[in-house]
């Protein structure tokens, strides 16, 4: 039950660094000799190269990574090794070592993003004047320039990212030196160490900085909401490239192919996006239970953190590289596109706002336009068709100009509100979005 070592030995970098560090600041402050403090460098240098090229002689009374470190180090420098310990807990130093790696995941994911929001941003360069249609209830509503669509997930992201950069900021002060929870009998300098880690000031209370492990949890909430942004970028990507709607090509490097149906290709990285996005939340909800209501300070629950942290690690390096991939490389289907954003009936709005200038009340525009929806879809017709007379009974406000309306590009175009699809607004979105990755 105790033992962790088959998954926290992936902290090896981190405890090797923060060990050096510590060696450091005693020999500094004089609990150790300097003559000590090179013995252990050395020593730990030569455990380093042992866990960077797979020699390390693991051993079965090992329980965790750390515990491995110092016992090879002993094994190594001889009786010095035993000093190392000196003013830190396992508690502080497990805590830094978490606090060491989640900054480091956390700034990963920032750069993979960012590599991410990219390849959006070309592909809605590439299509900026595509048009599509948009939806709701997955019902076509209004039309948009694919550019336009593909931007809404660059806006995501740069949420996601300011989340993960919050997480990272969460790492910033340095547990190491809270001993197991009062503190340590020791004149240390703490500062010392955080200014070696990369820590921007100390934990300034010993029973906070062992119990903390906030900055996980911040860690796994970005992970969370960016695997479902995630995710529902993949939801999208099947659906399109699906033959009832045909708007897009995978890359082959992302789809696969039917074990029997020689015809299709399915987009299984697409549909994996959906798959991952609950089991980060699942790490996020898992670790949330367990310190939930743990007592102060450190309790053997918190063990349960590394595997929770480090498969949500792992699963957001995955689902960013393959999203920057399929976008990368997705081939876009311009006239399948247009014809499904082409029927006039999601103008509708378009119509009604044409009332709306002729001065007739909205709620009163909706209900005529409704009125002319229904007659042109129970005729087997667009909007366009109506005849004028049939347009002058709806109301006398409406005459040949609903047909301008009606015109496909200016139901683009006519969107020209900030944020809105009309060409002149994504331009300005697109000027935007390149300046969120100067």
């Amino acid at each position: 039950m105790n033992a962790s070592l088959a998954f926290d030995q992936r902290l090896w970098p981190q405890d090797i660094a923060q060990s050096r560090a510590h060696a450091a600041m005693l020999a500094a402050r004089g609990i150790i000799s300097d003559a000590d403090r090179e013995a252990l460098l050395e020593g730990l240098d030569a455990v380093e190269r042992e866990l960077a090229d797979g020699t390390f002689p693991f051993e079965p009374g090992d329980e965790d990574i750390h515990m491995a470190v110092e016992r090879r180090l002993t094994e190594i420098a001889g009786p010095v090794g035993g000093k190392l310990h000196t003013a830190r807990s396992r508690n502080d130093q497990v805590a830094t070592d978490v606090s060491l790696f989640t900054r480091e995941a956390a700034r990963s994911a920032f750069a993979k993003i960012e590599a991410l929001m990219g390849a959006l941003i070309d592909a809605a360069e590439r299509h900026a004047d595509w048009p599509m249609p948009g939806y709701t209830h997955l019902q076509r509503a209004q039309p948009v320039f694919l550019a336009h669509h593909l931007l809404a997930y660059v806006w995501m992201l740069d949420r996601d990212r300011a989340r993960f950069r919050f997480a990272a900021q969460q790492t910033a002060q340095l547990p190491l030196g809270a001993g197991a929870l009062a503190g340590v009998n020791f004149d240390t300098d703490r500062g010392m160490v955080a200014a070696e880690l990369g820590f921007g000031s100390v934990a300034p209370n010993s029973i906070d900085a062992v119990s903390n492990r906030d900055f996980v949890l911040d860690y796994l909430n970005a992970a969370a909401v960016c695997t479902m942004h995630l995710s529902r970028l993949g939801a999208e990507l099947v659906l399109w490239s699906s033959q009832e709607f045909g708007f897009v090509e995978l890359p082959d490097a992302w789809s696969s192919g039917s074990s029997i149906m020689p015809q299709k290709k399915n987009p299984d990285a697409a549909e994996l996006l959906r798959a991952k996005a609950p089991r980060t939340a699942g790490h996020l909800t898992a670790l949330l239970g367990v310190m939930h209501a743990l007592p102060l300070t450190y309790n053997k629950d918190m063990q349960e953190d590394k595997e929770h942290l480090f498969d949500a690690v792992d699963t957001i390096d995955l689902v960013l590289d393959a999203a920057t991939g399929m976008i990368s490389g997705a081939r876009f289907d311009r006239e399948r596109m247009a014809a499904a954003a082409s029927d006039d009936l999601i103008a509708a709005t378009d119509v009604a706002d044409l009332l709306v200038r002729r001065g007739v009340p909205f709620r009163e525009c909706h209900g005529i336009v409704a009125g002319l929806v229904r007659t042109a879809v129970e005729s087997g017709r667009g909007l366009a068709d109506l005849t004028d007379e049939e347009l002058h009974a709806a109301s006398p406000h409406l005459d040949g100009e609903v047909r301008e309306v009606l015109a496909q590009r200016s139901w683009l175009e006519s969107k020209v509100s900030e944020g809105g699809t009309a060409s002149s607004r994504v331009a300005e979105q697109l000027t935007a979005a390149r300046a969120l990755l100067t």
